[in-house]
């Protein structure tokens, strides 16, 4: 097998699950475990694809072992959707079912679109609409957007009537292709897994309880390495780096309630800049909020300034607006 330690193994399976699932697993774990995890996730690195994929087989297998419920679909599916929910479980179980009863076009999938347009130059358009069927459909979409426009609506047409291939006759062309593709597609040997970047947007997408056990747990283990992470990430102090526009996109999309809790003692360049960046009215009733709140607990101002915090991380991710960290070149105009 794989030759991985345990913690290892999760480490590679979390990251496999996506960054908002796993930062959901990580809320359920005990502090100790988040810790080691986390290690692991920083230690990783780089993993051959093959023995990622063994690890996601011997989960579904443990799996299968367990007792009750009926078998080991329906036990996965359960333990997944505690972890994930319903939607996640239903995706990783697909993804399950995938690896394991075997994709003749899987050496497709990851491959760079041109790539595989430049593999299936001069195949017949059956076969193309045959290997599209397989592929996943923003994929397909993409290397039927590359081919001649001449055969693009042959190909769909032919896709649309296609109801059953015998199999033996897909593993036919499957494994022609794969032969072919030995000489056109780049060699998948190895897939990002971990590192400090994906740890980072694990814990920007966790609640602020599980984000604090987490950089805490790493700042005990390593001061430099804790240092790292959280000069990558984005906490609510950082809102001063915002550029005015981006604040007030910022600001527009959140409740006058929500902000007054986050500001309650909140340092005085936080403060300035969330009031620099509102209308005369606006700062008004901002100001009179934040009065008529009184004593309020701390975990509802680190409540709120998460949710301020997330909406910035989503405005960043969609391109809407751009986060200078500290650490970052100046611009030149």
């Amino acid at each position: 097998m794989s030759g991985l330690t345990g913690p290892q193994k999760a480490a590679t399976l979390l990251l496999q699950l996506g960054r908002d699932r796993a930062a959901r697993v990580m809320a359920q774990l005990e502090v100790s475990e988040m810790e080691e995890l986390s290690a692991e996730i920083l230690r990783l690195e780089r993993v051959d694809q093959s023995v990622a994929d063994e690890v996601l087989e011997e989960f579904y297998d443990v799996s299968a072992a367990g007792p009750g419920l009926g078998g080991g679909a329906l036990l996965t599916q359960h333990l997944l959707e505690a972890s994930l929910g319903h939607d996640g479980a239903a995706d990783m179980m697909d993804r399950l079912r995938t690896h394991l009863a075997g994709d003749p076009f899987e050496f497709m999938r990851q491959a760079d679109g041109r790539q595989v347009v430049s593999l299936l130059s001069g195949e017949h358009p059956q076969t193309i609409a045959l290997v599209l069927a397989h592929l996943r459909p923003e994929q397909a979409s993409a290397i039927l957007a590359g081919l001649p426009p001449t055969e693009q609506g042959d190909i769909a047409h032919r896709i649309a009537l296609m109801e059953r291939a015998a199999p033996d006759l897909v593993q036919v062309v499957a494994e022609t292709l794969q032969r072919k593709a030995s000489t056109v597609l780049a060699p998948r040997e190895m897939a990002a897994v971990g590192g400090v970047q994906p740890l980072v947007e694990i814990i920007n997408r966790a609640d602020p309880t599980t984000e604090k056990l987490i950089l805490e747990g790493l700042q005990d283990r390593d001061q430099a390495l804790a240092d790292e992470v959280r000069a990558l990430m984005f906490v609510f102090a950082d809102i001063v780096l915002l550029e005015d526009r981006a604040m007030q996109l910022v600001l527009r999309n959140v409740e006058t309630g929500e902000l007054a809790l986050a500001m309650k003692g909140a340092a005085e360049p936080v403060q300035a800049k969330i009031l620099d960046n509102l209308s005369e009215r606006a700062r008004q009733n901002l100001v009179e909020e934040i009065d008529l709140l009184g004593p309020v607990r701390m975990s509802q101002v680190e409540e709120a300034r998460s949710q301020i915090v997330q909406g910035i991380r989503r405005l960043e991710e969609s391109g809407q607006i751009t986060i200078r960290r500290d650490t970052d070149d100046e611009y030149v105009a």
